[in-house]
């Protein structure tokens, strides 16, 4: 009688080719083991987070996707379509406003793999991204095990930083300036407020280039913080004991939190505090963010009068109040020890009330001279000057997106930079509006500035835009182009930096002789090669 014997099964090894770093590869090929000669017994399939975890970092499940969401101009919606399928660290990526500006101390990338991999606990970073992407990363963030946590800690005065973090280079260790002046740039006539803004540094021990950004940490309007005092019936001075510390209520609700717009927690609080079961349904869908757009806290609270939150929970409800980044409008070079911005002062009505942009008001209205205020450089990503000071340049920036634009032309004119510029700027209307007409004639004078092309929205005539100079004058922009010129925009990047774009790609069609595939292929070309550079909000 003979006995075959079961052929001996050898397990797959996965190659070292595999797109998997060596830990994830020798779990994989045990698994693999485990499983084939096991029959599956004792073997358990891995849960959705082992399975996120595993593909993190896998390039070819992250950075050869090509992130094709990476766009400001695409809605939420759509980039969380593209995003579908993709491991957690791109989602959450994808949730991101896209724009790479700084504010959350990371660019959309880095902050999502953060909050992936656990790093970084704050899932209220992204200011541009606001309510929605708050919502969607509160979201994904449930397939972690310990999710992140929905709202950051304030950054506090006179909080200490940790020992190795400067001061000065990062939203949570801010350093000391002191406000100089302000001075409004537009007429009287005009249908906009624009204040050219100045800080002293010498304190600070900070330095920037041009095309970095400055954070700055404003208060909240006294004139709303007292509203919401009333409201509460509760006096200013009251100390309220909350988040491991006490302060008074009126400090809390100007140094410490946002009182705009008012946040999910904030209606959950309501929720909780109500007793009729409509009403209790509504405040949990506005929680959720149905029907919750337009209100602030006030706003809110006043909504629902008969609701007394206590003190304590309603401070711990709110948003911190986060800082707020700014185009720098000046070179380190021609004003040492000092950095200046292009402010637009933001106020609107909703209903009755008027509201009050925080930051752009805490410029242009609040803060005095001789102020200190909290601070911070955010370097620039990938927005800067070329190297080589012979390359042309094309700038593109109206209203306040002439900023760095001002700050570039600034060192320009100290380095004797030898390479062409050409700027485009535009607003409504001229008379009113055009700011820092004389030190670009003055530039222009100097060899600084070689060509100035200007846009007016309002003046006589149709609306023209700065696209539509653009286009004007395509045949010499694709003649730079073919120079080696690079290419800079800021500015509204919902719609401007978008219609310039398409601009560009017009002009490439029209005096190139490409089509439009082969026209956006090229605009993706200058951006991969660093020469066209967008600084967009």
């Amino acid at each position: 009688m003979s006995i075959t014997m079961p052929t001996a099964f050898a397990a797959p090894v996965l190659p070292d080719s595999a797109p998997f770093s060596p830990e994830q590869r020798s779990w994989l090929n045990g698994f693999f083991a485990g499983l084939l000669s096991l029959d599956g017994a004792g073997v358990a399939a891995l849960t959705p987070a082992e399975g996120a975890s595993l593909l993190q970092g896998s390039p070819a499940a992250e950075e050869d996707d090509g992130a094709p969401w990476h766009d400001q101009t695409l809605p939420i919606a759509e980039r969380m379509t593209l995003a579908e399928g993709k491991p957690l660290p791109r989602r959450m990526m994808a949730a991101m406003a896209q724009q790479d500006c700084g504010q959350c101390g990371y660019v959309c990338e880095t902050y999502a793999k953060a909050l992936a991999d656990g790093a970084e606990k704050r899932l209220n970073l992204c200011a541009p991204g606001g309510k929605d992407t708050n919502r969607m990363l509160k979201k994904l963030a449930e397939e972690l095990g310990d999710a992140p946590a929905a709202t950051a800690p304030a950054v506090l005065a006179g909080a200490e930083a940790p020992a190795e973090e400067p001061r000065g280079y990062s939203r949570d260790a801010p350093a000391p300036a002191v406000f100089l002046s302000r001075r409004r740039l537009n007429a009287e006539s005009s249908a906009k407020e624009t204040h050219h803004i100045e800080f002293d540094l010498s304190r600070a021990g900070v330095s920037y280039e041009p095309g970095d950004a400055f954070g700055i940490y404003p208060n909240n309007p006294v004139a709303l913080v007292k509203s919401i005092g009333r409201h509460l019936g509760i006096p200013l001075s009251e100390p309220i004991s909350a988040e491991g510390q006490t302060r008074s209520l009126g400090d809390w609700l100007t140094h410490v939190k946002a009182l705009s717009p008012a946040p999910d927690a904030l209606f959950a609080l309501l929720a909780l505090e109500a007793a009729d079961a409509g009403e209790k349904a509504r405040l949990s869908r506005m929680a959720e963010g149905e029907g919750a757009d337009g209100y602030d806290v006030l706003a809110a609270l006043l909504a629902f009068p008969h609701l007394a939150p206590s003190p304590y929970r309603l401070i711990e409800a709110l948003d911190p109040l986060a800082p707020r980044l700014y185009s720098i409008s000046s070179s380190p070079r021609a004003n040492p020890g000092r950095v200046s911005l292009t402010v637009d002062v933001v106020r609107y009505q909703v209903d009755e009330r008027v509201r009050f942009g925080v930051a752009s008001t805490f410029l242009g209205a609040r803060v005095r001279e001789g102020d200190p205020v909290r601070i911070y450089i955010q370097k620039a990503h990938a927005f800067g000057l070329p190297k080589d000071p012979a390359t042309p340049i094309i700038m593109v920036g109206p209203g306040t997106g002439i900023a760095p634009f001002r700050a570039f032309l600034q060192d320009r004119l100290v380095t004797r930079a030898k390479g062409d510029a050409w700027l485009f700027f535009g607003h409504q209307r001229e008379a009113s509006d055009f700011f820092y007409r004389e030190e670009l004639e003055e530039f222009q004078a100097k060899g600084a500035l070689t060509r100035l092309s200007t846009a007016w929205s309002r003046d006589a005539g149709p609306k023209t835009y700065v696209q539509d100079r653009m286009r004007e004058q395509g045949a010499d922009l694709a003649d730079w182009l073919d120079r080696g010129a690079h290419v800079y925009i800021c500015g509204d990047a919902s719609r401007m930096a978008k219609d310039v774009e398409t601009a560009l790609a017009d002009i490439l069609v029209d005096h190139r002789g490409q089509d439009e595939a082969s026209a956006r292929a090229a605009i993706a070309a200058l951006k991969a090669s660093g020469r066209y550079q967008a600084d967009v909000y």
